[in-house]
């Protein structure tokens, strides 16, 4: 992200506004720098070189990211917002929920943020949206939505945060409520418009309370102990009201079943396919990674059925090397 850009005065967050120590908890958030191989799974689709932000969670300096920064990478370097730099090591990657663990492989003595409750964040409920570099890169905004969220990477989320006006760097970054607790992360950035043509800009932010159930296990052994759901390896959107793919993973599964951009989803086995969450509803379905799903799709004027085999799309990645 350039160096040197800044939120608009009239958005940034003032501290006489806030009941909380509000130049500590932008503090807790940090700036992320990961490098991973060129050979990694998913260089062709996020890069070898990415940036985002992160929030000290833990009195150890842990810290928490959106999942897809640190994916496969093998150096990660943490800034602080005075500018110092610490190593890092890409701890846990998780996702089901996108989130992501670093750990400071140096001493990170910032404040943390404490986790707070998803619920703060309710409709039409202001809130803080705050990347890396304090208030000048922190912006004042409203809860406008709380939802479903299906992402084409085959992601689902049953009720993620909106949030507008959009900040312009989301990718980690830190939704802080008016109590001074980290109630999301930032994923990612997109747009909605309405019956008169209007288009808003929005963040969608993955709720903390996911990470509660699963921060323990992330932290003892870098994954989830739960059944891997299963991978199609499949890019898929809606069109029209319909779901179409939109591209397939080289190698994957439905890569190697015969599986083609432009094919419409039509059912699941028997089930049909009514929207883009219906489809990775219904594959989850059919059980862990390993299970068979077949995929009924129109191709031109045919309609065929194509059996794929899920897999757990964990052991496609690198795993990050120690430090």
């Amino acid at each position: 992200m350039p160096k040197d850009w800044t939120i608009p005065a009239e958005l940034q967050p003032q501290p006489g506004n806030y009941a909380f120590n509000l130049d500590a908890a932008l503090n807790a958030v940090v700036a992320l720098r990961a490098t991973a191989p060129a050979d990694a799974f998913t260089a062709g689709a996020l890069g070898t070189e990415r940036e985002g932000s992160g929030v000290v969670i833990g009195d150890d300096g842990l810290v928490l990211t959106i999942g897809y920064l640190i994916t496969e990478a093998e150096d990660v370097w943490i800034t602080t917002a005075e500018g110092r730099s610490v190593p890092g090591h890409a701890l846990a990657f998780d996702a089901e929920s996108g989130f992501g663990l670093v750990q400071p492989l140096g001493r990170l003595p910032l404040p943390k943020l404490e986790l707070g409750d998803s619920d703060a964040a309710a409709l039409g409920e202001p809130v803080l949206f705050a990347s890396a570099g304090g208030r000048r890169r922190a912006m004042e905004t409203r809860v406008v939505g709380r939802q479903e969220f299906a992402g084409y990477w085959e992601y689902l989320l049953d009720d993620a945060i909106f949030t507008a006006p959009a900040h312009p760097f989301w990718g980690g970054g830190a939704l802080i409520d008016r109590h001074g607790k980290l109630v999301g992360i930032g994923s990612l950035s997109l747009q909605q418009g309405d019956a008169r043509g209007n288009r808003m800009d929005m963040n969608m932010i993955v709720p903390i309370d996911l990470l509660r159930p699963i921060l323990g296990d992330l932290r003892s052994f870098g994954q989830v102990n739960r059944p891997p759901q299963p991978w199609l390896g499949l890019y898929a959107m809606e069109d029209d009201e319909r779901v179409v793919i939109g591209g397939v993973a080289d190698g994957g599964p439905a890569d190697q079943a015969g599986l083609r951009q432009g094919d419409q989803v039509l059912a699941v086995d028997e089930d049909a396919v009514s929207d883009l969450a219906g489809l990775w509803r219904l594959v989850r379905g059919r059980g862990p990674a390993g299970a068979r799903v077949m995929l009924s799709v129109q191709r031109d004027s045919r309609r065929i059925r194509v059996p794929v085999a899920t897999v757990d799309r964990r052991l496609l990645l690198k795993t990050p090397r120690m430090h």
